[in-house]
């Protein structure tokens, strides 16, 4: 072999090992959705286009009510067609009982929702417009709020109800400098490596914030033993040996060992309640899965962490998502094609 071939081997071989370094940093970056989202108490990601993969042929289209079906004639936009990714960030507020809650939100939103008939669609319902950094912010009211809204990149927009714009401006800042793999928020920086590989969704922060009732979190009528304030860190993955069903990992981190095992006992004797509660259910497929998903639930302690695993099988997916469907509030089919 001669010297010119040795070297260019040499330059070969080390321009695949950076590429090879290039995708192993991105598939452990956080997606570009969470990464633009601005300073938060909570975030949540939702990656909904494997669940189209896996249950499209079951999904029974919703009924809709008629202000949505105006908003998808005049936009061309379906929500539950053309969404593909969303990151929320979550913002404590000062005031639990003003206009927002006890939390408003940043969102950045990737599917097939940008275009034209968007803008339209917003400059028809604004009350208000601001150009910040070449992007037009819309102003669109909404039950004695504000909310903004604008198209951050061709299959991309970013919603905000903060009280004020920073939000929304740092979005846009952030999208100046998307391509850095580990650029992101605080929060994001801290605990994304704890959110384990390939999980569709997951959450991190003070994700108790939207369920927060006097200091405590409800979720469907039941209240957690796990303050508000809380860090938290929950997924839900592929389950790996199990064809079909998901892995759903909470993770709390506690202020101190002790309340950390005060924790974990009262998240076993809740969830033993929950498998009695649910016992005399009818048997049928969601159920089951619920079920299964309570008997599978097991909490372990490690210092100040308490974690929570449980299966979460594919028949429960389609037990809530044909109970959505069947919902009695809303107006009409929702029609096949467009």
């Amino acid at each position: 072999m001669n010297r010119r071939t040795r070297r260019t081997l040499l330059v070969v071989a080390a321009v695949l090992t950076l590429l090879a370094a290039a995708v192993f940093l991105r598939s452990k970056a956080p997606p570009e959705a969470a990464r633009l989202l601005p300073e938060s108490e909570g975030i949540l990601y939702v990656d909904l286009k494997p669940v189209r993969t896996l249950f499209h042929k079951k999904i029974q289209p919703p009924r809709r009510v008629p202000e949505y079906q105006q908003f998808v004639d005049a936009t061309g936009i379906d929500w539950e067609r053309d969404l593909d990714q969303a990151a929320i960030g979550l913002h404590r507020m000062q005031d639990p009982t003003g206009p927002n809650g006890p939390a408003a939100y940043s969102m950045v939103l990737v599917g097939k929702l940008t275009g034209q008939r968007l803008n339209a669609w917003l400059d028809n319902h604004a009350t208000g417009r601001e150009n910040y950094a070449g992007h037009t912010i819309y102003n669109i009211p909404s039950d004695g709020r504000t909310v903004r809204v604008t198209q951050v990149g061709y299959d991309m927009i970013a919603v905000s109800n903060y009280p004020t714009p920073e939000k929304i401006h740092s979005i846009l800042d952030r999208h100046r400098t998307a391509a850095l793999p580990f650029a992101g928020s605080t929060l994001l920086s801290d605990h994304f490596h704890e959110v384990p590989l390939l999980s569709l969704a997951w959450g991190v922060g003070q994700i108790g914030l939207p369920f927060n009732e006097s200091g405590a979190i409800s979720i469907l009528g039941f209240q957690l033993p796990i303050q508000a304030d809380s860090t938290i860190v929950a997924s839900l993955a592929p389950e790996l040996s199990l064809a079909g069903a998901m892995q759903l990992r909470l993770e709390e981190i506690a202020p101190s060992p002790d309340a950390a095992q005060s924790q974990a006992a009262a998240l076993d004797s809740l969830i033993s309640l929950a498998r009695g509660y649910t016992n005399p259910l009818s048997e049928n497929p969601a159920n089951g899965a619920l079920k299964d998903l309570l008997q599978t639930a097991r909490v372990t302690r490690n210092q100040n962490r308490v974690t929570v695993k449980a299966t979460v099988t594919g028949s429960l997916f389609m037990g809530l998502l044909a109970d959505t469907g069947e919902s009695g509030q809303i107006g009409q089919d929702a029609p096949s094609s467009h």
